[in-house]
């Protein structure tokens, strides 16, 4: 985002090692239009996200769904760069323009090559289709085989060439 045209329109909020009530109290104080998640999945359809003990805890597919729907009123991206999120992005494209989720494990290097591309994209006031497809090229001009681990969800009705989420 620092290197993109556009990069004064997006202001970052991060929140690290979130609980459960944390993502709901950062959704309410922030309004945001972009969700990102980064850290672990399981291939039961769930995220990791750490319990008041310091332990992970493991939030079902449903609980993601029902937040994102009960918070979804400015959220218009949804991004799941976790390992198995497909299903999390997929049933959450209901609820947000956008979704990104991976349809099995990803890498780290890939994740963090995938993700810091498609921002840049969306930085420089490119749609979601044009910023999705630059960032798995990077992964496959870089020599990480994983360009066909992240999936991108539309909700019905709208056209991913037609989302922009920074207008320049």
């Amino acid at each position: 985002i620092k290197k993109a045209k556009h990069r004064e329109s997006v202001k970052l909020e991060s929140c690290w090692a979130l609980q459960p009530m944390d993502l709901l109290q950062a959704l309410n104080e922030f309004n945001p239009a972009i969700v990102h998640f980064s850290g672990h999945g399981s291939d039961e359809d769930e995220i990791v996200f750490q319990a008041q003990d310091g332990t992970a805890k493991l939030v079902s597919k449903e609980a993601i769904v029902q937040t994102m729907m009960a918070s979804s009123e400015n959220i218009r991206l949804v991004f799941f760069n976790t390992c198995y999120s497909r299903n999390q992005a997929e049933a959450v494209s209901q609820f947000a323009d956008a979704t990104i989720g991976m349809n099995t494990s990803i890498g780290d290097d890939a994740a963090r090559v995938f993700s810091s591309q498609f921002y840049s994209s969306i930085g420089f006031g490119h749609s979601v289709a044009k910023a999705f497809q630059q960032a798995k090229a990077l992964l496959m001009m870089e020599g990480i085989k994983e360009e066909n681990t992240p999936e991108l969800f539309i909700k019905v009705g709208l056209n991913a060439d037609e989302i922009t989420l920074v207008k320049p």
